[in-house]
């Protein structure tokens, strides 16, 4: 029994000691740069952000550089389309600008016809066909051509036929009579040329096929 309090008394003594100890510790000087790592840790993940946050954030940021991009080329576009349309207008202004300047010669002369009321039927029929000539090279510098048709084989593409004539004369099918010229720019059709079309009568056609 007395070994037991024995025991009991020096461990007693221990934790006096230790105690005494602490207490002569000195206090922590927060000037020596010393921090505990608990603390350490605990401001890091203050000032942190947690990993779901970034990613979200650049993916925010992913968009929105998407969507200038996007607003940049729509305003690229469209002013590209405003110059295209404005280019193309000034194009048919300077075009027809063109046309009607080989025409004012016809006009011209067509005045002074008007005005040579005395001149003779020759003179007169002269003058018509010097205008004639003066439109048909209009045209060409404008590059309308006109469709070939009397003697042609009738071609329902750039003929239109106003009637169809039996005859044995002529192959069948064939235009015998222009009634008004045709025209084209290049392989843009103006309006067909209107034609008299020749069938070949009853009995000829396999002669003359």
């Amino acid at each position: 029994m007395g070994k037991t309090n024995g025991q009991a008394d020096i461990r007693v003594e221990d934790r006096r000691r230790r105690a005494d100890v602490e207490h002569e510790l000195p206090a922590a000087d927060p000037a020596d740069g010393f921090e505990e790592k608990v603390e350490e840790q605990g401001a890091a993940g203050a000032a942190g952000r947690p990993p779901e946050e970034d990613e979200t954030k650049k993916l925010r940021d992913e968009r929105d550089n998407l969507f200038d991009r996007l607003a940049r080329l729509q305003a690229e576009f469209d002013n590209y389309r405003k110059r295209a349309s404005k280019e193309n207008a000034e194009f048919r202004d300077y075009a027809l600008a063109d046309a009607a300047k080989s025409l004012l010669p016809v006009i011209d002369n067509l005045a002074l016809a008007l005005k040579s009321a005395s001149a003779s039927p020759e003179d007169l029929r002269k003058g018509v066909e010097l205008i004639q000539r003066q439109l048909q090279d209009a045209l060409q510098k404008l590059n309308v051509q006109q469709i070939p048709a009397k003697g042609e084989p009738f071609d329902p593409r750039v003929h239109e036929a106003i009637e169809v004539v039996e005859s044995d004369e002529v192959p069948d099918h064939q235009v015998l009579e222009e009634l008004q010229p045709g025209y084209r720019i290049k392989d843009r059709l103006l309006r067909p040329a209107m034609v008299r079309v020749a069938k070949a009568r009853s009995g000829e056609k396999g002669k003359t096929g």
